[in-house]
């Protein structure tokens, strides 16, 4: 059973930095390296030194230990370190995790981080290459014989259901890429920075699995990301206004698995990120009308409308209109359709640049921010907000 009542967690920590490498497809370094400097930048971001840090969160899937990165930084001991499963469904749970940590007195300064080289290193993109034995590949073992060999193909087969529900055509999903890409045109950081796209442009891209186009599927980029956590006290008296971290929370759905939880009794929703949601309104008090900017994980267009009917913004069938007629300014970074592909990290970033009120497509007053990390995976979502004065 899901939390059925607010948690305890809200407004006692905050993100005081945020720090990156450039976004590349061939970053021409190591892992290591990558998340070295992105440490590094968002200490500096905090007005922080290594020798602050007492914690460190990443992904299981970073190749980075984070032992090994605290020494390369300059960091000293170390009274917490975490790792968080599931690929890009991590990114605002590393958040969490620093957060609990912080509020709990276990830790004061926690830097979560996300480095990889996914363009030029391994591809997620190439599929299912090889596994070592365990209970999620033998889980995959349903899927892979017939096919499915790639995360494209295993949301195909959702994205397709959700259609034929609401008689939908695949170019309702051209929506969230034309608005990712609008605001990446306008975003120097954006690997598509000047490039937007039209409707037009979606439907003509070819098909990787059908019904998702070229257009509707994410980048892979070499890059790093950090994220600085402490407390939403401490925060005031550094270099930037905090990012206080109204709610936080981690969703997995009955019947859930790793991106192929075809079993459920109904395809065209995303029942942990339903899980996420009922959490941080609850948490939070707020509800979608609160939130100013939607940082919403964007690896596939179709997850992306799902997202905005888990969390209540609009009814089941209806996120493409909502989408199309701007009711919500969305990935104003231009999402890792058109910014960058770092596992949603990059996302919280823009999510506190948003209320600290200094992102390149500020939003005018924009106060709350809702942040959700990847779907079709047990998963994650954040609401942050500029401090009350």
């Amino acid at each position: 059973m899901s939390l059925r009542k607010r948690d305890l967690l809200g407004g006692r920590a905050a993100v005081a930095g945020i720090g990156a490498t450039e976004f590349s497809k061939d970053s021409g370094r190591s892992e290591l390296k990558l998340a070295v400097e992105a440490v590094g930048a968002a200490l500096d971001d905090a007005g922080l030194t290594p020798a602050d840090v007492d914690g460190m969160v990443t992904f299981t899937m970073d190749t980075n230990p984070e032992i090994t990165v605290a020494q390369a930084v300059g960091i000293g001991e170390l009274s917490f370190f975490s790792r968080v499963h599931y690929g890009g469904g991590a990114a605002c749970a590393t958040v969490q995790q620093a957060a609990l940590a912080v509020a709990t007195g276990v830790a004061e300064v926690v830097v979560c981080y996300r480095a990889f080289n996914e363009r030029s290193g391994r591809r997620f993109g190439s599929g299912v290459q090889q596994r070592e034995p365990s209970a999620e590949g033998a889980a995959l073992g349903w899927q892979l014989p017939f096919g499915l060999l790639t995360p494209a193909s295993w949301v195909a087969m959702i994205a397709q259901r959700y259609l034929h529900t609401y008689g939908l055509t695949p170019d309702a999903f051209g929506h969230v890429a034309v608005t990712d890409r609008r605001w990446a045109a306008t975003n120097p950081a954006a690997y598509f920075h000047g490039k937007p796209i039209t409707l037009a442009d979606h439907a003509a891209s070819r098909w990787i699995v059908e019904p998702l186009r070229l257009l509707d599927c994410c980048q892979e980029t070499d890059g790093g990301q950090a994220i600085v956590v402490t407390s939403a006290e401490r925060a005031r008296d550094l270099r930037h206004p905090p990012a206080v971290i109204v709610a936080a929370a981690q969703g997995a759905g009955r019947a859930q698995e790793a991106m192929t939880s075809f079993y459920r009794d109904e395809l065209t929703g995303l029942p942990e990120m339903g899980v996420v949601a009922r959490q941080l309104w609850q948490t939070s008090g707020l509800a979608p009308g609160d939130i100013d900017v939607g940082i919403l994980y964007d690896h596939f267009t179709p997850f992306v409308l799902m997202q905005l009917e888990e969390f209540g913004f609009c009814g089941p069938g209806e996120a493409a209109d909502f989408v199309a007629a701007d009711a919500l300014p969305l990935n104003t970074h231009g999402g890792q359709l058109g910014e960058a592909y770092l596992h949603g990290m990059n996302g919280i970033a823009e999510a506190v640049r948003q209320v600290r009120g200094t992102a390149v497509n500020q939003i005018p007053g924009a106060a709350r921010t809702l942040v959700t990390a990847g779907t079709g995976v047990p998963t994650s979502g954040l609401i942050l907000a500029a401090d009350e004065p």
